[in-house]
């Protein structure tokens, strides 16, 4: 039974039973008794004499043995099957006038941080970012209890883990190196069978789909090929032979969707599972069974999110559920998307006891893009805590200067331990400490984001852009006042650096939704933005703002970007506001707005949610009249190149032009290179003429890349072009 704070005593002063313990009286110290030297007991005796010498100035002593302890001294230990302790959980006592931690996994550390937290007013908050109030004497009261946590193990991608391990242990946060062997965790397959080994000879042991077989770094496996099995069998073998302190490890697709084997037989076994995890957990459990003393950890991601009807999974296999495809402005039963999560986490949990969830929690797309979606938190992880996750990846803001990392790294550690914690009261108890007089203001701007978001009824996605909020949470009038609140927040710390610093940073995402509403904006104010975007590019210098989205452009690209690209109008593209026609209608939502969108003067953004106008699987020509006859010496186009969306440049775009629309001259060719580089990137297809050509119309064929090739993580299956200004002088 987990329990929290379960205190196991009565006071009773007459019988004198418990007493306060006095670690520091008046420059007098006890000592710390490490009953049991391990690793985590000696890192839990350091951290609370790190932080009892920075309140008091006094250093207690470390010591090992099992003497009798005496009054004001500290007892660090392990804990017993009689403490009512489980994983990585504690009992912490002051029996008899001294401190005793005795913890289970890591449980003495975390302890130690609960004591210091609860009991002697220390705050952690970020990288190396804590407050340590000062006493001449630290002392506990009478306390008797035991903690254990709800999932017993918590990661998290937020920045300060990889920086200070100090702040890891503070908020209870574990690597996927604390669990899985030789670092195999998620989407191991081209790890353990690299196509670039295997693929060339053996292209039956990749996926067969649409006909043919799909060997490639990012392909999955066709899972019922008994050579595949031997191989992989050897490999794990291997793995766990060179790392015999480990027992799990993570055999778990590539990264893609629709990629799985349809050959006859792994078909076979899809089509009586009623969906593609059959066969791959079937697999598992093949491997399972050659390994039944080790955890063997599979991904039920995308195509293999549901469970199968029949196929159960081995005691020793652990299914890693994931809710990318969810919506967050609500808690999961409350829009489709949760309601399809919380269908295959039904099914998992009726079948399975050991899985371990991946629970996202920002946009990927945009690190300093709002994310208001802290009243869901607590919603969705007593949810899964209910349904017998363990194991829970709270994916968060993972770099410094997004969308209040600190503040989500602080509230999702406290939740993944206990997610019946008051979640306002933890709010308001971070905000106030790490920004001082300007939490107030900060929370209000956060709670207005949160309030205006679930007002306007538009998703909350994990991949979106700023604009699609345009008339939501991030309208003009919103952005505005969040700026007054924020410019409030300023002054209010502003005769303290470190906090105004703090502040400043809090304030990058407002700044960058600024700049992004702006950027659509057709009746720019050219001289605003241009002030906007110095202090942007200054104050994402300074507050450590390096990437803008996983693909990892980063702000001054972006900054510099804005300026050739989005900040001026080109007077002189004949092309502007020129009527377009199509090959090939566009399919939603394209449709509503294509007939302009390539000829408004207006460029889209890194993602394609708005200005592209897109086909899939399709080459097209696009014809644009420029009203009159015209001398033209120079075309161009504008394409995305985001690989993340399965959005690829092209292969190739072909220039002609026409007097009457109907006879076409070619002009001349631009063929693009294979670009594998992960950054989002516009391409664009310029072609210079010798000689003006005069010309009503212009036509564009464009050759499109139509299948994602072998490297991609879509590989083998239909991907898109994207297409916004065209550009004719």
């Amino acid at each position: 039974m987990i329990r929290f704070a379960t205190f196991l005593f009565a006071l009773s002063v007459a019988a004198g039973v418990f007493g306060q313990a006095r670690l520091v009286t008046d420059g007098h110290t006890g000592k710390i008794i490490v009953t049991d030297p391990t690793a985590v007991n000696n890192r839990a005796a350091s951290l609370l004499q790190d932080f009892v010498t920075r309140m008091s100035g006094r250093t207690m002593p470390i010591g090992e043995g099992n003497r009798n302890p005496g009054k004001g001294d500290v007892v660090i230990g392990t804990a017993t099957d009689s403490d009512g302790v489980t994983d990585d959980g504690f009992r912490a006592n002051t029996t008899g006038g001294y401190l005793r931690i005795d913890g289970s996994g890591k449980g003495s550390i975390y302890g130690v941080v609960t004591i210091l937290e609860r009991y002697l007013g220390c705050n952690y908050w970020g990288v190396n970012e804590y407050d340590v109030p000062s006493r001449k004497n630290v002392e506990l009261p009478a306390l008797d209890f035991v903690e254990n946590p709800a999932y017993t193990h918590r990661q998290s991608d937020c920045y300060a883990i990889r920086e200070d391990s100090v702040y890891r242990d503070w908020h209870r946060f574990e690597y996927p190196s604390d669990l899985f062997a030789g670092g195999y965790w998620v989407h191991t397959f081209n790890q353990l069978l690299p196509a670039s080994v295997y693929g060339k000879e053996h292209p039956e042991y990749y996926a067969y789909f649409d006909g043919e077989r799909h060997p490639g770094s990012a392909s999955q496996w066709c899972l019922t090929n008994d050579e595949v099995f031997d191989i992989v069998v050897g490999k794990i073998d291997s793995i766990f032979k060179a790392h015999p302190d480990m027992d799990m490890i993570s055999i778990s697709q590539n990264d893609g969707n629709y990629t799985n084997c349809t050959c006859p037989t792994c078909k076979e076994i899809d089509d009586r599972e009623g969906c593609p995890m059959g066969s791959l957990l079937h697999f598992i459990n093949r491997i399972a069974d050659r390994f039944p003393d080790k955890q063997i950890s599979t991904l039920a991601y995308l195509y293999s999110m549901h469970p199968p009807k029949y196929e159960k999974p081995r005691k020793n296999v652990n299914i890693m559920l994931c809710g990318i495809d969810c919506y967050r402005e609500v808690a999961f039963p409350d829009n489709a998307s949760g309601r399809d999560f919380m269908k295959a986490l039904e099914g998992w949990s009726g079948m399975c006891r050991n899985f371990f969830v991946w629970n996202y929690g920002c946009n990927y797309d945009g690190f300093a893009t709002p994310f208001p979606d802290y009243h869901v938190m607590q919603p969705n992880l007593q949810i899964l805590r209910d349904h017998g996750v363990k194991m829970l990846l709270a994916g968060v803001v993972g770099v410094r200067g997004g969308d209040m990392p600190e503040l989500r790294g602080y509230l999702i550690s406290k939740l993944m331990w206990n997610p019946d914690a008051d979640v306002d009261s933890l709010m308001t108890t971070f905000l106030n400490g790490y920004y001082g007089a300007a939490g107030k203001h900060i929370e209000k701007c956060l709670r207005l984001q949160q309030g205006a978001l679930l007002g306007s009824g538009t998703g909350l996605w994990l991949y979106d852009s700023p604009v699609t909020h345009k008339d939501g949470m991030l309208s003009p009038y919103m952005l505005h006042t969040y700026s007054e609140i924020f410019d409030k927040a300023e002054a209010s710390v502003a005769d303290d650096p470190v906090l105004l610093a703090r502040v400043r940073r809090a304030r990058l995402p407002i700044r960058y939704s600024e700049l992004e509403i702006e950027r659509v904006n057709p009746h720019k104010d050219v001289e605003d933005i241009e002030r906007k975007l110095d202090i942007f590019e200054r104050e994402a210098r300074a507050g450590g703002l390096t990437m803008l989205n996983e693909r990892r452009n980063s702000p001054d690209e972006y900054v510099a970007l804005y300026r050739t690209r989005y900040l001026y109008q080109d007077t002189a593209n004949m092309a502007a506001n020129a009527s377009v026609s199509f090959s090939v209608t566009p399919p939603e939502p394209y449709c509503n707005f294509a007939d302009y969108a390539l000829t408004d003067r207006l460029h889209g953004g890194a993602t394609y949610k708005d200005s592209w106008v897109g086909w899939e699987d399709e080459d097209v020509s696009i014809t644009v009249d420029l009203g009159s006859v015209r001398a033209v010496s120079s075309f161009d186009a504008d394409f995305l190149q985001q690989l993340g969306a399965w959005v690829l440049q092209p292969l190739s775009v072909e220039y002609l032009t026409s007097t009457d629309g109907v006879k076409f001259s070619p002009a001349g060719k631009v063929t693009l290179d294979e670009d594998r580089t992960p950054q989002v990137k516009f391409v664009h297809t310029p072609l210079e003429l010798d000689t003006p050509i005069n010309a009503r119309y212009v036509r564009l064929n464009i050759e499109a890349t139509k299948k994602c090739p072998e490297w991609h993580y879509g590989v083998g299956n239909p991907c898109w072009f994207m297409i916004d200004e065209i550009t004719v002088k």
